[in-house]
């Protein structure tokens, strides 16, 4: 682990340069990565989703893409299509989705229809066009951004595909000093194209393989799976986390560990992602919404009242 961790660090050294003052953020999408997932950033415009991607595409050597959705956005504006050439035979003109690294910049404000296209790709890992099947490359990582506010013409993700996300993160505003320091690397023109590459894409899938070795002892998926049972069964919740979502939540777990140096899993790093990976897979009912109950207090409550078990024994 020692060597592939320490590339790891660099990466997020490396991205810390040019987002400043979100060092959690991105340690957060880091783990995501590294666990196989995809990620949905959910934030107001300009605070730094699109800076993110590119800086973690230069750090890793990764081939990055970027589709700006827009409601005439079509399926093969992402995918690729097949074209009659001159020669009589149909040719495959490839998709922006066929990268390491996709960026679907505002993704409801495009059709259900184009959703579902990129949606497929991320969970199948391959497209499919007139019979023809295309591998995307490995690794494979969608970012997707959503804009919370002016929901005007959007087409929202139904919970069936908010669930192909491994997390949905929130940037937020910067503080008073790191705005500070923002400003005066944005003066002296230290943007993203000072982030310099510290890892290769074989790195990247090494250290991926390595994190799916992190040991989960069963006390711990237990306790994972009562966390999953708990939302199925919670008074404000209609709807609770899926098998999907518990998947992903081990899988947050093991990265979680590897970050921290650990060869094993504990209930700390479970707590540690809870939020991200099932904030957005359970659903607030009506008597939630009637008692101003969010769906952070509805995770705590969940947290704080199943025991974590005691590995150490």
């Amino acid at each position: 682990m020692g060597n592939y961790l320490d590339k790891v660090n660099l990466v997020l050294n490396e991205v810390n340069k040019v987002v400043i003052g979100k060092s959690e953020v991105i340690r957060q999408v880091m783990t995501s990565i590294i666990a196989g997932g995809h990620i949905l950033l959910e934030d107001t415009p300009g605070v730094g989703k699109t800076t993110i991607a590119v800086a973690f595409s230069k750090a890793m050597e990764l081939d990055v893409r970027r589709v700006q959705f827009t409601p005439d956005v079509m399926p093969t504006d992402v995918i690729g299509f097949n074209i009659l050439n001159k020669d009589g035979n149909m040719e495959y003109k490839e998709g922006p989705v066929l990268c390491n690294l996709f960026l679907a910049d505002e993704i409801n404000r495009t059709s259900p229809k184009t959703q579902s296209a990129l949606l497929e790709v991320m969970e199948e890992g391959k497209i499919t066009i007139d019979g023809m099947v295309k591998e995307v490359p490995q690794p494979f990582i969608v970012m997707a951004t959503q804009n919370p506010t002016g929901s005007a013409g959007t087409q929202l993700l139904p919970e069936s595909q908010l669930d192909r996300f491994m997390v949905k993160l929130s940037v937020g505003y910067p503080d008073v000093e790191s705005e500070v320091v923002m400003l005066r690397g944005k003066m002296s023109a230290q943007g993203v194209e000072s982030v310099q590459q510290v890892i290769t894409r074989e790195d990247l899938i090494n250290i991926k393989n390595e994190v799916l070795n992190i040991f989960v002892n069963d006390a711990v998926l237990k306790y994972i799976a009562d966390i999953a049972a708990a939302t199925r069964n919670n008074y404000y919740l209609k709807l609770g986390l899926s098998p999907r979502g518990t998947i992903a939540l081990a899988a947050m777990s093991k990265a979680t560990a590897y970050l921290s140096g650990r060869e094993y899993v504990i209930p700390e790093d479970v707590r540690y992602v809870a939020d991200s990976v099932m904030g957005h897979r359970v659903i607030l009912n009506t008597k939630a919404r009637v008692n101003n109950v969010t769906t952070d207090m509805v995770i705590d409550d969940i947290l704080k009242n199943i025991a974590a078990p005691n590995i150490y024994r």
